[in-house]
């Protein structure tokens, strides 16, 4: 493993690596740090927790160069899916921009839009911003892209589904064609390969982990239960094992508040956090976690992306995530550092089809777990202990009653 400095980042940019407190470069660092030193475009693929932010932040804080001073135009820009994966990015952007003093700024829906604006007129070297902020800012000619250098898109895969694809078009139409482009995620899809083709020739792919790979530090395993039992089967779940710092992922924004109602109404101290929820209650929320005030954060996907809260002990799947590459980055959010976490999946029989699919994507067969105690339904379907994760045309699920003791069943 080589060192930073063997790297080639120069005396300003080590500075900001000591001030950040890494000791040496992570695998996807080592990887994509000297190909984006030298100009190239970079797509990394690479699990959660490895060290993706700083992979782009290090070399793009030496790569820009400032044209005017005079001039308030960003010089690099980093867009991101989420409020809160923005502000984890720009913290670390400052630390590294302060020996340079360049300056950092984001720019994200939910917060006031004025104020930006006054923050953006004071001048900005790098720019962090969320896809629908920026059009605003674009639409209302409040910022100009024409000097970007270097454009990172960071959880690339969701910034060009067909979601983000619209708003992440036009901003690629805006920024000089030969501007460097960096492209990071846990996963890599059809949707990059097709910028990739388009926008980034002779980029240089480094690929820390292949596609739909899981770090081995977290155990996996799924639970089986009929939709309606869910509820009764996360509580007797929390009751009887000791999960620790939990994520709590659900399908919708309403399912979330549901579960977050029904563990409250358990005496279970948690919060939801989601899209429909307004910045100052998602910023308390993932702060009552972060500062472990609230063991339980129930959540949808907002979470699943670059979002990095210390020392998450089990991830629960409570639904079965719409896409695959979406229960890699969900489990992500644990076994972070090489520590070693959990990950469960309730799977319903309705959820089969979605699962059987990620156990295609992850190429892995995730073992089935049951709760010692619990009254399943019986018409719970179960996977079969010799199903084969990479051929999809199998039919490995049967029934199977469970159980004995409590779980009611009751529909909610």
């Amino acid at each position: 493993m080589k060192t930073f400095e063997e790297l080639g980042l120069n005396s300003q940019v080590l500075r900001a690596v000591s001030d950040l407190g890494y000791s040496e470069p992570t695998p996807v660092q080592e990887g994509s740090i000297p190909p984006a030193l030298d100009g190239k475009h970079v797509v990394a693929c690479a699990q959660t927790g490895t060290g993706k932010t700083a992979a782009y932040v290090l070399p793009l804080m030496q790569n820009i160069t400032r044209a005017s001073r005079k001039r308030p135009v960003p010089h690099a820009l980093i867009v991101v899916p989420t409020r809160e994966l923005a502000a984890q990015v720009e913290k670390v952007a400052r630390v590294v921009a302060q020996p340079s003093q360049y300056k950092v700024r984001s720019v994200v829906g939910g917060i006031k839009y004025k104020p930006q604006l006054e923050r953006l007129a004071r001048g900005v070297d790098v720019l962090v911003a969320t896809p629908g902020r920026l059009i605003d800012l674009i639409d209302d000619k409040r910022i100009d892209l024409s000097q970007i250098q270097v454009l990172v898109l960071d959880e690339a895969d969701r910034m060009l589904d067909m979601g983000f694809w619209p708003p992440m078009k036009k901003i690629l139409g805006m920024i000089p064609a030969d501007s460097q482009k960096l492209l990071f995620s846990a996963t890599i899809g059809s949707e990059i390969n097709k910028v990739v083709g388009t926008h980034m020739k002779g980029a240089v792919t480094v690929e820390i982990a292949r596609k739909g790979e899981t770090a081995r530090q977290i155990t996996e395993t799924c639970m089986p239960v009929v939709f309606n039992q869910k509820a009764d089967l996360l509580l007797a779940l929390l009751e009887s094992k000791s999960t620790g710092k939990t994520l709590v992922f659900t399908r919708t924004k309403r399912r979330a508040d549901m579960v977050s109602r029904i563990l409250g109404k358990n005496k279970i101290k948690n919060q939801a956090i989601h899209g429909d929820r307004n910045q100052s209650q998602r910023t308390r929320a993932l702060g009552d976690f972060m500062k472990d005030r609230i063991d339980i954060l129930v959540t949808t996907d907002v979470m699943a992306r670059g979002i990095h809260v210390d020392n998450i002990d089990t991830v629960i799947n409570y639904d079965v995530p719409v896409t695959p590459e979406d229960y890699v980055h969900r489990i992500g959010r644990t076994g972070r550092a090489d520590q070693s976490g959990d990950a469960i999946t309730f799977v319903a029989p309705e959820e089969i089809s979605a699962f059987r699919d990620i156990e295609y994507l992850t190429k892995a067969v995730i073992p089935v777990s049951d709760l010692k105690g619990f009254a399943y339904n019986p018409e719970r379907i179960v996977p079969a202990k010799d199903r084969k994760a990479v051929k999809k045309k199998a039919v490995p699920f049967s029934h199977r009653k469970g159980g004995g003791g409590r779980g009611r069943g009751r529909r909610r």
